[in-house]
């Protein structure tokens, strides 16, 4: 898709936006501007993170390569990134000026960018003066609970709308084209609040059904009983609120998208709009969003933590869902398509290219996804209760600990089945048709043993695939155009 004038691109991103929750992918029409801005372009139905954490999977964003390959798998560790070009490095080789609000959670700093608007987190940012400076104070306070009331500071002092004042004062304050813009929304993630009119917009009563509330949690895995224990201690009672919890979600979801709404207002406005522009919209991962009676992420990999929200819009895509197995790995080489740059060695994910253009795609190539999970070292079981880096005591806690998060664990889909195995040796299989929250393990049911040993061969040839083909020396690996391996 390389032309002789590149285009700008813009990516939003939100975080811990769960696949799924807007008009445009089957659910409330939560987002109705950005699903317009997008219809234009490519909706990828079956998208997956690489990992699901904020750090890990942003450095997948960023370098194309899985956590096991960038060797970030936790939040504390972003400084580690291994890689031998990240995106923001090709793009400046391509002449791009680099453009940064909101959220950063990742590798590079505020130098490797013209602009920078943050950092923004979770509990504020950095413009702590007056109301916001009270609306950051109120968010610290809330420690990342549901809040029942609607929130007592206006629109102004939410981070999106910051955030997206810092964007359009960068685009406007920009170099010449190309520019690269990355607004990066720390929210629905909790702390899960949100002010009037958005607090009464999605009513209690009628939020989306879960899929299984704790009832289940006998099915579940160990992570899953484990971390629903450590919530209850702290708060007890905490699911009673998981109807108010979807609510907040939603009512979020629609606030930030009347914030990217002003921003693509403002890009369309100036000369050109968004003509020669990419627009690209994903999350870094999902939230349980009240199924199996949890909150936030933590517990393994199923379908609500892993699959992401991605569509695409720009010169020459066309309109178009797509049904292929994707990755967020996969935007870096087909940024690098788009506009010409080479492919940095190690990148692991595949060009989205041909896709966005409508043309066929391999069902060798695309048939399968893969994802990783896990902080390394020996999985923890369901009876330890080892120091945290958070006290047992008190309501404080976090859902990405040393337990949960503890071993290995790997999973890949083929669309309707799901294999997981960890480090202990257990395997798990799932038909997400029949069972879409995962809660009847078929691993063991002679009748899906062929299922079984057909993705266990899917899940090795993956982890082939993602053994590193760095640090470079003189013998270099074989390549295919696109990075398409298997095609």
């Amino acid at each position: 898709m390389a032309s002789s004038t590149p285009p700008n691109i813009v990516v939003l991103m939100t975080d811990q936006q769960r696949a799924g929750c807007t008009a445009a992918e089957g659910g409330p029409d939560t987002m109705p501007r950005l699903d317009a801005q997008l219809a234009g372009g490519v909706r990828f139905e079956r998208a997956y993170t690489s990992a699901p954490a904020c750090v890990p999977a942003r450095t997948s964003l960023l370098t194309g390569r899985f956590p096991s390959a960038h060797r970030v798998r936790q939040n504390s560790t972003a400084e580690h990134a291994y890689y031998s070009q990240d995106l923001l490095q090709m793009l400046r080789a391509a002449g791009y000026s680099l453009h940064f609000s909101g959220k950063p959670h990742m590798h590079p700093g505020p130098e490797d960018f013209d602009t920078f608007h943050g950092p923004f987190l979770h509990d504020g940012g950095p413009d702590r003066s007056g109301e916001h400076a009270a609306f950051d104070t109120w968010l610290r306070e809330l420690d990342h609970a549901v809040a029942a009331e609607p929130t007592p500071f206006g629109v102004q002092s939410q981070l999106p709308s910051r955030i997206v004042d810092g964007a359009i004062e960068a685009i406007e304050a920009k170099q010449p084209d190309p520019y690269f813009l990355w607004v990066s929304i720390p929210e629905p993630h909790n702390p899960y609040q949100v002010p009037e009119p958005y607090f009464s917009l999605f009513d209690e009563a009628d939020v989306p059904e879960r899929l299984v509330g704790p009832e289940v949690l006998d099915r579940m895995g160990w992570r899953f009983r484990w971390l629903h224990r450590l919530i209850e201690d702290k708060r007890p009672g905490f699911d009673d609120q998981w109807r108010r919890y979807r609510a907040n979600y939603l009512g979020m979801l629609r606030l930030i998208d009347d914030q990217i709404g002003r921003l693509l207002d403002h890009l369309e406005q100036r000369p050109g709009g968004l003509e020669n522009t990419i627009v690209i919209f994903l999350s870094d991962h999902g939230d349980f969003t009240g199924d199996y009676g949890l909150q936030r992420k933590g517990a393994g990999v199923p379908e609500a933590l892993m699959r992401i929200p991605l569509a695409i819009a720009g010169p020459d895509v066309q309109a178009q869902h797509r049904s292929e197995l994707v990755s967020i790995v996969d935007l870096l080489p087909t940024l690098a398509e788009w506009i010409g740059a080479p492919l940095p060695a190690g990148v692991q994910g595949r060009s989205l290219t041909p896709l966005l253009r409508g043309e066929e795609a391999p069902p060798s190539e695309f048939a399968t996804m893969y994802g990783e999970h896990g902080y390394g070292g020996v999985s923890y079981g369901e009876d330890d209760r080892p120091p945290l880096h958070f006290s047992y005591d008190g309501a404080t806690f976090d859902e990405l600990n040393s337990v949960t998060q503890s071993g290995e664990m790997r999973m890949v889909v083929d669309g309707r089945y799901k294999l997981v195995t960890d480090d202990t040796g257990e395997v798990a299989l799932y038909d997400l048709s029949d069972d879409p929250a995962e809660t009847h393990d078929l691993s063991t049911d002679p009748g899906h043993r062929e299922v079984r040993e057909r993705l266990l061969l899917q899940l090795v040839q993956w982890m082939l695939r993602v053994a590193d083909d760095l640090p470079e020396g003189d013998y270099r690996p074989r390549t295919r155009a696109h990075n398409w391996r298997w095609a």
